[in-house]
């Protein structure tokens, strides 16, 4: 069912019809995005299809460059006044869709919103979890008191969206669906929303950074793979994201396509369930009965099971050359890189040796959950996994799910294990530790994505000291030192880093994006 316009902005809608004459005038591009949009609500859920769409209607204060380094954006500049306050001065003359100013005010209730969304299945109180106290200065000049020193500051707050207050005060998640609530101060507004489906979007004629060359963007949902790529070929879409590997070569070939490509900031990983220390749903003895104990608890086989892995082999068959192998969450060249911490071949027989020291010398029964449609193969890679782990005597099936049941249920901690991934977009190794791998604690806002529930007070204090160095070298180091931690104690089993691509028709370019972001603003007209 489609959500039209809704009734509160109809008549301003009306005031506006010459704006929107323009945009129905312009050429309308049509995108095909495999990512599984669960909600419009911008604070929803911390998910790259999500925040991708979100893009399009709604601001950060700082934005984010193909390269992932920062600029501004609803801030013009930011400063640091101390160790622990930061101050932001804000944009002038930007209003909101439906004419009203943008202040600080609208910044001050988006912070206080964020990190409280009802039902999030992964918030984003992680960016914020420093900020003690927001301090409105004037009605363009906002102040934020951290708790300790926050040196990254700019870099996390620049994934948080800005909404308006005026909108957004008793709004809930579903008035954001429903399009009520999707007023931004973005380059398009929203136009109508159907879930699992498309969300079609009209140009913002009055945007505060110039107007776009697309009058209306229909902006779809297609999960299949091929199906993307089909329409694409047949014209009937003008961009598709995650171009399957199998597609990828023939597409670089095609004429009437244009491939672009880079490699991401995004790593697949492996996670088992720390929640419980009794028996796990989905983990048994080989007769079929539950283990009376957690088995994830014990070191010994969680470096087993990331030991049997072949890692090089997934980035090649799997992945067909579209991964790179890895042991970290980071590729190389960014901050805070581990070098030291390299992949190692598959070792089954020590796998076996240490599940035997474990207590388990005929291994168990294993279901290892995974979603089937937010990121290229990603239950194909889930089966190199099961087989690998079955060969170590860990007798692994796979449950493939989609994203949108997948996201909520593992956030609930209903899987034994799962394979997922994460998109560092701050370019640096503090935002997995905060939100990956430190303890979920909602007062302190850390841990918001920590959905296997793991916990170390040693890995807590590492992260805390890291993010409060000033000194970036120093930092880096810190950082570095956690990688070590996580690389000996397996937490997380990071398997490879995805590379993205993007496929175009011919005539337009897109800039491909370290953060995957699929956004109509990157795709222009090719004019030679």
């Amino acid at each position: 069912m489609t959500i039209e316009l809704p009734r509160r902005t109809l008549g301003l809608a009306a005031l506006a019809t010459p704006s929107l004459a323009l945009a129905q005038t312009a050429p309308t591009l049509t995108v095909a995005t495999g990512g599984s949009i669960t909600s419009l609500d911008p604070h929803f859920f911390n998910a790259s299809p999500n925040s991708s769409l979100a893009l399009h209607i709604f601001n950060t204060l700082i934005d984010r460059t193909a390269t992932a380094q920062l600029r501004p954006a609803l801030a013009t500049e930011w400063r640091p006044v101390n160790a622990t306050l930061w101050e932001f001065k804000l944009r002038t003359g930007v209003q909101w869709h439906d004419g009203r100013p943008f202040t600080a005010e609208d910044v001050a209730f988006s912070i206080q919103r964020a990190p409280n969304v009802p039902n999030s299945p992964g918030g984003f109180g992680g960016f914020i979890r420093t900020i003690a106290r927001t301090e409105i200065v004037d009605s363009h000049t906002i102040r934020f008191h951290t708790h300790a020193p926050n040196p990254i500051l700019p870099n996390e707050i620049a994934s948080i969206f800005i909404i308006s207050k005026h909108v957004g005060e008793g709004a809930a998640t579903e008035d954001y669906n429903a399009g009520r609530a999707a007023i931004g101060t973005g380059p398009y507004k929203f136009a109508s929303h159907r879930a699992g489906d498309r969300t079609e979007l009209v140009r913002n004629e009055n945007y505060w950074g110039g107007v776009e060359p697309w009058g209306r963007v229909s902006y779809r949902f297609v999960a299949n793979d091929a199906a993307r790529s089909a329409a694409l070929l047949a014209g009937d879409i003008d961009m598709i994201d995650q171009v399957a590997s199998s597609d990828l070569a023939r597409l670089r070939r095609e004429p009437r396509v244009s491939v672009s490509e880079t490699i991401g900031l995004r790593c697949v990983y492996l996670m088992p369930d720390f929640s419980r220390t009794g028996a796990v749903p989905g983990v048994t003895d080989n007769a079929g009965n539950p283990l009376p104990a957690n088995p994830f608890l014990d070191v010994r086989v969680r470096r087993a099971l990331n030991m049997a892995i072949a890692r090089e082999a997934i980035a090649e068959r799997v992945m067909e050359g579209q991964a790179v192998a890895t042991a970290q969450w980071l590729p190389a060249g960014v901050f805070s890189h581990t070098p030291d911490v390299r992949v190692s071949p598959p070792d089954i027989e020590g796998a076996r040796r240490l599940l035997a020291e474990a207590g388990f010398p005929q291994g168990f029964r294993l279901v290892l959950s995974t979603p089937n449609d937010r990121f290229p193969n990603d239950s194909r890679i889930a089966q190199a996994v099961a087989q690998a782990w079955t060969r170590a005597g860990v007798q692994t099936t796979v449950d493939a799910i989609p994203w949108a049941s997948f996201a909520g249920r593992s956030a609930r901690q209903e899987f034994a294990m799962r394979l997922t991934s994460w998109g560092s977009v701050t370019a640096e190794g503090i935002y997995l530790l905060a939100n990956i791998t430190q303890t979920f604690n909602t007062q302190r806002r850390t841990g918001s994505a920590n959905s296997g529930r793991f916990s170390s007070a040693e890995l807590d204090a590492m992260t805390d000291r890291a993010g409060t160095i000033i000194d970036d070298a120093e930092r880096e180091r810190a950082i570095q030192e956690a990688t070590r931690w996580i690389a000996r104690e397996a937490p997380i089993m990071p398997l490879v880093q995805l590379s993205h691509t993007w496929a175009t028709r011919r005539g337009l370019s897109y800039e491909a994006r370290m953060d995957e972001r699929t956004v109509a603003m990157g795709v222009r007209p090719v004019t030679s």
